[in-house]
This record gives structure tokens, sequence and C-alpha cells, in this order.
């Protein structure tokens, strides 16, 4: 088995600023793939959470009225 030469088995990190300004770079290349919602998606998609969270308290609401009258029924 062949032994790495001095190159090959140190890697050099760069210095802290470098991998910020990496990072401040990967960041705003992101931010530039982000495709705002036209208005029509927007109200839309906003109904829907309203009405996806009226269903959950809904529902919630049942369960915890359903199991408290179970309990008073069995605990009484």
């Amino acid at each position: 088995m062949a032994k790495k030469s001095n190159a090959e088995a140190k890697v050099v990190k760069p210095n802290v600023f470098m991998r910020i300004g990496l990072f401040i770079k990967q960041i705003i290349d992101e931010l530039r793939k982000v495709v705002t919602p036209t208005r029509k998606e927007l109200v839309l998609w906003s109904i829907a959470v309203f009405i996806f969270v009226i269903f959950l308290m809904l529902f919630v609401t049942g369960l915890d009225f359903g199991l408290g009258k179970l309990v008073m029924l069995i605990f009484g």
C-alpha cells in the first residue's frame, strides 16, 4: 500500500473569514432561487391553512370533549 504524500495528507481549510464569506455567498445564491407567490396563490394558500387549522381545532376539541365524557363515565 502506497503512502500518501504530505500534500494529500494535509488538507488546509480556508480561514474563518473566507468560510464566512463563502457561507454568505451561498445564502445569497439560494435566495435568488426563491420564487415569490402571486397574490392569488398567497390568498388561496392562506385560506387552505386557515381551513386546516379550524379542522384541527374542531378535531382536538371533539377528542377533548369525548375523552372527558369517557373519563367521567368510568371514574365518575
